[in-house]
C-alpha cells in the first residue's frame, strides 16, 4: 500500500490551501482528514466563510481523485454543493471526506466539516472527473 501522505508532501499542496492553512492529515483514495484554522478563513462578521468550506471539500475530493487516478491522470471537479449547519467562529475545523463512488472516470466524496466540540457544522459533496492522461 502506498504511503499517500508522503506522495502529497513530494508533490506539495496548492496556493490556496497554502493560504487558507489546510493541512492534511490523513489520505488514501477511500478516506481524507484535514485541518483548517478558522481565523483567516472568515467573513466580515467573524463566522468562517461559507466559501472556507467548499475549498477544503473540494481540495480533499480532488487529491483523493488524484490519489485513486494515479498522477498521469489530470482531475477536474466538475460538481460541489455545500450544506451550512452551524458557524464556527473561532479553533480549527476538521474535515473528513469518505468515497461514495470510485469510479474509472469519475469519484465522488462525501465531506462532513466540524468544529473542536465536535458538532457538524457542514456536509458537502464533490465529484470530480478523471480525465486521460496529462
Amino acid at each position: 500500500m502506498a504511503d499517500f501522505l508522503q506522495v502529497i508532501r513530494e508533490r506539495g499542496s496548492g496556493a490556496l490551501d497554502k493560504k487558507m492553512g489546510i493541512e492534511i492529515i490523513e489520505a488514501s483514495p477511500e478516506r481524507l482528514v484535514a485541518t483548517m484554522p478558522v481565523e483567516g478563513n472568515t467573513q466580515p462578521i467573524g463566522l468562517l466563510h461559507g466559501g472556507a468550506n467548499v475549498v477544503l471539500a473540494e481540495s480533499l475530493g480532488s487529491i483523493g481523485t488524484q490519489l485513486h487516478a494515479g498522477a498521469d491522470r489530470k482531475i477536474v471537479g466538475v460538481d460541489i454543493n455545500a450544506t451550512h449547519h452551524k458557524s464556527a467562529t473561532s479553533g480549527i475545523v476538521t474535515a473528513v471526506a469518505t468515497a461514495i463512488s470510485l469510479g474509472k472516470t469519475l469519484c465522488s466524496y462525501n465531506v462532513e466539516i466540524k468544529n473542536e466540540k465536535g458538532e457538524r457544522t457542514c456536509t458537502a459533496r464533490i465529484t470530480c472527473l478523471i480525465l486521460d492522461q496529462r
